[in-house]
């Protein structure tokens, strides 16, 4: 499929360029092309473009000189536009909150390295870094023993040793027993996840440190199969399938957390606090048990068969209850 590029953003594109090939003085064009995401094709496009752009530095109407002969490409003539661009308002503000928020985040090894980076571009940005300053940043910890659990995922890795979880899956509301051969510790979207192979589902796993009920370091080497291949999550961790199933909840307000702690495609607010939230799952057995455990601060809307799962589920356990009034023979 085609992306559509504006000619602002392409010229975007083309002021960084420069630089980033004079700062390397020579780079290759397969490097080039994935470090700015555009193919081949359309780096050559651009370079090509760039043999029509004239400066008026050094001399009037000095045509840039650039070569990509052999895969690899030289610029030159192009001095004046040899210094990075810097950053907009919009985008100092987007990167310093970013970092400030990862700053916050439990089980962060190097804070002042952190702080020196934020400095840093602080002083660099300017007046455009102003705006961010007008940001709060906070993260709240959803388990006071996520930090501790991250020192000893350190410990493990460093030493390579195996590690013992007791797990909570909230898709099954069970706690789980399992051997984990540790891989990484990375933090996706604002919270710490542990990556390892899984002895007993036999395939890597993400292991949300908030949700890890105990931890024990094993005297047992740590040893993932060759196949334990790192999880891809730059795009985040929730891939959307078209043969997932469409959910729609409508949560009081004792219920706003189930919008905090399951991906959803949307939420909206309703009167009173209340919130309707749309997600997606290939499994619905997981939202029915959900909506047993909400009770009245929650309820399925769509879809209607999903609808009809949870009030058979409601109507059988209700069944299980034997209301005792006051006087009834025992």
């Amino acid at each position: 499929m085609t992306v559509l590029v504006t000619s602002t953003e392409r010229l975007q594109r083309l002021l960084a360029l420069v630089p980033y090939v004079m700062s390397r003085k020579v780079v290759g064009l397969a490097e080039t092309a994935e470090a700015f995401g555009i193919s081949e094709r359309e780096l050559v496009d651009d370079l090509n473009l760039l043999w029509c752009v004239e400066l008026r530095a050094p001399d009037p109407y000095c045509p840039i000189d650039l070569s990509y002969e052999g895969g690899e490409i030289v610029v030159s003539q192009a001095e004046s536009m040899g210094r990075p661009l810097r950053l907009a308002v919009d985008e100092a503000s987007a990167l310093l909150v970013a970092l400030r928020m990862l700053a916050e985040v439990p089980g962060l090894e190097d804070r002042s390295a952190m702080s020196r980076l934020i400095a840093k571009l602080e002083a660099a940005a300017g007046e455009a870094a102003s705006v961010s300053a007008q940001v709060a940043v906070q993260v709240d910890s959803q388990d006071d023993d996520a930090e501790g659990y991250a020192g000893q995922i350190r410990a493990a890795l460093s030493a390579r040793r195996r590690v013992h979880l007791r797990y909570y899956v909230p898709g099954r509301d069970e706690a789980t027993e399992r051997d984990v051969d540790p891989m990484r510790l990375l933090v996706v979207e604002g919270r710490p996840y542990l990556e390892g192979w899984c002895l007993r589902a036999e395939g890597v796993r993400l292991f949300r440190l908030d949700r890890v009920l105990s931890l024990d370091v094993l005297d047992v080497p740590s040893a993932p199969p060759a196949e334990a291949e790192p999880v891809d999550v730059d795009q985040g961790l929730f891939r959307p399938s078209p043969d997932d199933v469409l959910v729609e909840l409508e949560l009081s307000a004792a219920g706003r957390w189930v919008a905090e702690y399951y991906p959803c495609d949307s939420v909206t607010d309703l009167d009173d606090g209340r919130l309707r939230v749309v997600l997606r799952t290939p499994d619905t057995g997981w939202v029915r048990r959900l909506a047993m455990r909400l009770g009245e601060d929650g309820r399925v809307v769509s879809p209607p068969s999903l609808v009809a799962e949870v009030r058979e589920a409601a109507t059988a356990a209700l069944a299980n209850y034997v209301v005792l009034w006051p006087g009834t023979p025992g």
